[in-house]
């Protein structure tokens, strides 16, 4: 994924910026900026290497005051808005003020407000609620009553206690009351852009203080259909790890009643091929509401194993016996390393581990 998203910084993205730079700075060294930045290791670096290599450079061709620069990319960001990708190539600039404006708290902020615009100001906002706490998240609780939706939503996607692909906030971790004053203010949010940032936030400061969010369902389950929303989408993980508090709040509740026959899969498979199971849920009522889920234990380098919950379907069932089939590649991702051995399939109902066997998995490459 980050392979394919890199190459939005293209050789055609970086002329484009030069030249609309230049349109504002006519001083701007244009083709010596693309010579800097187009150079023989830029294909070697990652995404956020080459937003951070551009930030840099225009530091370096920009040789004026902090402000006066913020005011040239602003316009560039402004000409940039109408190209289809803008939202994560204009991230540039902030990444621009995360290095050079740390020390000016004022003109940076505004920046960072302007920038998010069809974007977003997530990563950089992060490096200022470190230094700044108390008053970045004043302006955090400004930013949530914005008429704006992407201001709104930076309000509560900048103070993610686990922001993927960002710096964690380890005063968050700990203590995210100052978190959930924001999401207080923007849980009735008619937006499902800011609805979904709430709910992810809600859905990192589970992993570290469950209790909190266990209780914040409690309190909010029933209010709207798009704060029911929040709250299921915020509790995914507990969903996953089964909790046994969070569980009943949606309905999944005893299921002594099911039983699972018929789990057929082919206990042997090499790299690359797909793991096929099937398995059929009865009970002598009506299965009623299920949470149906599935666990592959991956073997580790180490020989240990590591359980990946993946869901299958969550309704209410009204019939007294239900088949499924899944299937689960066993090729290796950027993001997962398969090892040759004993792995094992787990069928999972409400939270509960009901039914395990095991499957081998063989390297063919030797």
């Amino acid at each position: 994924m980050a392979e394919q998203l890199k190459e939005l910084f293209s050789k055609d993205f970086i002329e484009f910026i030069a030249l609309k730079t230049k349109e504002y700075y006519p001083s701007f060294e244009a083709k010596n900026f693309q010579k800097t930045i187009i150079n023989d290791n830029w294909k070697n670096l990652e995404l956020k290497e080459r937003m951070r290599l551009i930030a840099v450079v225009f530091n370096d061709f920009l040789p004026l005051p902090y402000a006066e620069q913020l005011e040239i990319l602003n316009k560039v960001k402004i000409d940039l808005s109408y190209k289809d990708s803008m939202g994560l190539q204009s991230m540039i600039f902030q990444d621009f003020v995360e290095v050079f404006g740390l020390d000016d708290y004022d003109n940076s902020i505004k920046a960072l407000e302007s920038f998010t615009i069809d974007s977003s100001s997530e990563f950089a906002i992060r490096q200022f609620i470190l230094k700044y706490e108390d008053k970045t998240m004043s302006q955090m609780h400004t930013w949530a009553l914005s008429e704006n939706e992407h201001i709104r939503r930076l309000a509560t996607e900048g103070c993610r206690p686990r922001l993927p692909w960002a710096i964690a906030l380890p005063i968050f971790k700990n203590d995210p009351s100052k978190v959930l004053e924001i999401i207080e203010v923007l849980k009735f949010d008619k937006s499902k852009y800011v609805q979904k940032s709430v709910a992810n936030n809600l859905n990192d400061i589970s992993k570290d203080n469950a209790q909190i969010v266990i209780d914040f369902v409690k309190n909010n389950l029933g209010q709207t259909k798009d704060l029911d929303w929040i709250c299921k989408h915020a509790s995914r993980t507990l969903l996953k790890k089964g909790d046994k508090q969070i569980l009943p709040l949606f309905g999944f509740g005893d299921s002594s009643h099911v039983n699972i026959t018929n789990l057929q899969y082919h206990d042997s498979l090499s790299f690359g091929d797909d793991f096929i199971f099937d398995f059929t849920l009865n009970s002598e009522d009506n299965l009623g509401n299920l949470r149906v889920e599935y666990g592959i234990h991956y073997k580790k380098a180490n020989g240990s194993h590591s359980k990946k919950v993946f869901m299958i379907s969550q309704n209410n069932i009204n019939e007294k016996e239900k088949s499924f089939r899944k299937k689960q590649s066993f090729k290796n991702m950027t993001t997962r390393k398969h090892y040759s051995g004993e792995h094992y399939i787990s069928i999972i109902i409400n939270g509960i581990e009901k039914e395990k066997g095991s499957f081998y998995l063989n390297d063919t490459s030797n």
